[in-house]
């Protein structure tokens, strides 16, 4: 018998149970995981930026927790020695019809509280084409699975269990306490439940009985490395102005704390949950995402944006035709494929996709339904902030 159990051992499960030892000194805290290790999906699959919060509407949770977490995750870094730097982006208009949009962005980020500069061409990176730009100086990038790993230290550290290759296949909410039903054939209990499963979050909710409003779709964000020779096109971290209606940013430059350069990635639909390569196939995956009428209106609005993202995943050429827009001397021998990512994106059932962080609550069960960028830059508060929500639930008196 637990205290609590979490389910996922990503950054965010991490950080939530970090953040239970933290307010509940002694308890017996378990994360279970199902893989082997920890942070391997999508902490251990980003492209590492420490984000400032300039694109997330105002109040929401992506505005509040970004500016706090990026503080406090450098300090964590600074306090543990995990490789970071904060150095800065731009984000360039490269028309006069993204101007408005550049404006908008400007607007937004004050009103965020941070410090935005509006900078003209002559600013700009040296080998970067645009009109115009912004400058976010608190934009950084980091070790993401550095810091998961020195979260996993803790925890062990701190009395927490730490269970790998442990999956769950059941949950049943009953009375005082959470039962929970381990592949393997072990059974645990627990007084409350955490889920962070990420790309399966919404499964282990449906586990539990807990209606989730929104199903998880699989995005797979494909990257190529600039050569080393090429390195020096990108200084830090270059951007185009968003799409306000696409929830994604666009292919963009971004050095690494590894002395790397990444170039993306795009966004085009995953055929399995786990679809690293575009070979990758889950008929399940696949057969629930294409049997969910949200999909297709989702895919209704958004056809022409998608049809060139599947486009830019098919061709080279076109990827880099996209990058060129921001930096002309990149060229397609200038690029070499990396690793992609897998974001999980909660799709309502009306077909718009959650634009904010989604948590939602069971019996005895806080469930973490959306939690894609900036979750890994927001690591920290968003775990005080599940644990809060847990110790409501526990209260005397709360009715649960």
């Amino acid at each position: 018998m637990y205290d609590f159990a979490v389910i996922g051992g990503g950054i965010v499960g991490l950080s939530s149970a970090r953040a239970l030892l933290e307010r509940y000194s002694g308890a017996g805290v378990v994360v279970l995981e199902k893989e082997s290790g920890w942070a391997r999906h999508q902490t251990g699959h980003n492209s590492g930026v420490i984000h400032s919060g300039i694109y997330y509407k105002p109040g929401s949770l992506k505005a509040r927790f970004s500016k706090e977490g990026a503080q406090r995750l450098v300090r964590f870094c600074q306090e543990h020695d995990i490789a970071y730097e904060i150095c800065g982006k731009v984000i360039v208009a490269t028309g006069p019809g993204e101007m408005t949009r550049l404006k908008n962005l400007y607007e937004r980020g004050v009103e965020n509280g941070l410090k935005a500069e509006k900078i003209g061409p002559e600013e700009l990176e040296p080998h970067v084409t645009g009109i115009a730009a912004l400058k976010v100086p608190s934009t950084g990038i980091v070790d993401f699975v550095g810091v998961a790993e020195t979260f996993a230290q803790q925890l062990a550290e701190g009395g927490g269990e730490l269970r790998a290759g442990a999956e769950v296949s059941g949950i049943s909410e009953t009375g005082d306490r959470v039962e929970l039903r381990l592949a393997a054939g072990e059974s645990l209990r627990a007084r409350a439940l955490i889920n962070c499963a990420g790309l399966y979050s919404d499964r282990v909710a449906a586990l539990g009985g807990v209606e989730a409003g929104a199903r998880i779709v699989p995005f797979r964000g494909e990257y190529y490395d600039l050569t080393p020779q090429r390195r020096h096109l990108v200084k830090n971290l270059i951007y185009p102005v968003p799409d306000p209606s696409f929830p994604f940013l666009g292919v963009h430059f971004t050095r690494t704390v590894r002395g790397g350069v990444e170039a993306g990635p795009n966004a085009v639909l995953g055929f399995a949950r786990e679809g690293y390569k575009k070979t990758d196939v889950k008929l399940k995956d696949l057969a629930e995402v294409l049997s969910y009428p949200a999909f297709w209106r989702l895919a209704a609005k958004n056809w022409k944006t998608g049809a060139g993202e599947v486009f830019r995943s098919l061709s080279k050429s076109a990827f880099v035709r996209g990058l060129q827009r921001l930096v002309p001397e990149v060229e397609e021998e200038d690029l070499v494929p990396t690793e992609a990512g897998v974001r999980a994106q909660a799709l309502k059932k009306d077909g718009t996709l959650v634009d904010d962080f989604l948590i939602v609550e069971g019996e005895r069960s806080v469930h973490v339904l959306n939690a894609p960028s900036p979750a890994a830059t927001a690591c920290i508060p968003i775990g005080e902030a599940i644990v809060e929500r847990v110790s409501n639930l526990l209260k005397p008196g709360s009715g649960r």
